[in-house]
């Protein structure tokens, strides 16, 4: 547009601002920086677009790709510590509390994709810390329970033994594309772990979504696909039920008010990881579900932080 002969000709290109504008956007400086917050912000929009995408659920792949957008955002920085610290200390901010809770961390775990492509994962003591306060709130005082999952499935899940050692096993989780389902995966090959494998699917089944950064509803919000496991609210006693004893999907089908928190309550959360909730309320399956129009407005020249909370919709 500045090059242009209409630019030469338009009133404004004499004024002040006109001028600025110009030096601005003509200046090989500006484009410079804005590649720089190009290279910053692409790997937390991939994780935005993940959570609010209805091609599978995310619950298993939120804490890993935030980790994996940490390392690409310190790589696109070339490595300066001084340049990446204060974006990646608010990302961790953001995280703390919210999307690094034992469930996150437990589903980080039980998620094959990273757990066969990370050797190390299993002996990271925050993860398995996590694994171990998860399955003992979750199996509150049933000790054999607990014994038979944390001493007798899950190392076999980690050393790879039996099916999980499978060559289609290992090769079927090492790329994450639009077939790859942790939860499918888990209903392949984790059959000489009952116990866990039912637990892994129904954890690895939940979504997620990015509504605690946005004004707008998310894609499961919205969608009629009652097959995938939208867990909102308010039951103290299904939740350990549905994640362990529940069927798989021959019964009733689960109540989308009954049962995220019971998971709060199992896992000891407190009230500051309880998903935001919008102000005007809405069916989850309405089948004439219309959104409804929102007036913004702008300030010219105004600009304040909203304090935007990543807020995982299912803190499950």
């Amino acid at each position: 547009m500045f090059s242009s002969n209409e630019w030469e000709e338009c009133k404004f290109s004499g004024t002040p601002k006109g001028r600025a504008s110009y030096g601005m956007v003509t200046s090989l400086q500006f484009w410079a920086d804005v590649t720089q917050c190009l290279k910053v912000f692409s790997p937390l929009v991939k994780v935005l677009r993940m959570v609010d995408a209805d091609w599978k659920p995310s619950m298993g792949f939120v804490y890993g790709e935030l980790k994996v957008a940490k390392e690409e955002i310190m790589k696109a920085l070339g490595g300066n510590e001084k340049a990446y610290k204060p974006i990646i200390d608010i990302i961790n901010n953001k995280m703390k509390g919210r999307l690094d809770s034992k469930l996150h961390l437990t589903a980080y775990l039980l998620n094959p994709y990273y757990h066969y492509n990370d050797s190390q994962l299993q002996h990271d003591p925050d993860v398995m810390d996590a694994v171990l306060e998860f399955f003992d709130a979750l199996l509150f005082e049933d000790f054999e329970m607990q014994r038979q999952v944390v001493m007798i499935d899950l190392p076999k899940y980690k050393e790879k033994v039996d099916r999980f050692g499978a060559g289609l096993a290992i090769k079927g989780c090492m790329v994450n594309n639009a077939d790859f389902d942790p939860a499918r995966w888990w209903g392949l090959f984790g059959g000489s772990t009952p116990h866990l494998k039912k637990i892994a699917m129904r954890i690895l089944s939940l979504t997620s979504s990015s509504s605690g950064c946005e004004r707008n509803w998310s894609t499961f919000e919205a969608r009629k696909d009652r097959t995938l496991e939208v867990l909102l609210a308010n039951d103290s006693h299904s939740a350990q039920e549905w994640i362990i004893d529940g069927d798989d999907g021959d019964g009733d089908e689960v109540d989308p008010e009954s049962v995220m928190e019971a998971i709060d309550e199992a896992l000891k959360t407190n009230d500051t990881q309880v998903p935001h909730k919008s102000s005007t309320t809405r069916e989850l399956y309405d089948e004439d579900f219309e959104s409804e129009n929102e007036e913004q407005v702008f300030e010219e020249d105004e600009y304040e932080s909203d304090g935007v909370k990543i807020v995982e919709e299912l803190e499950d």
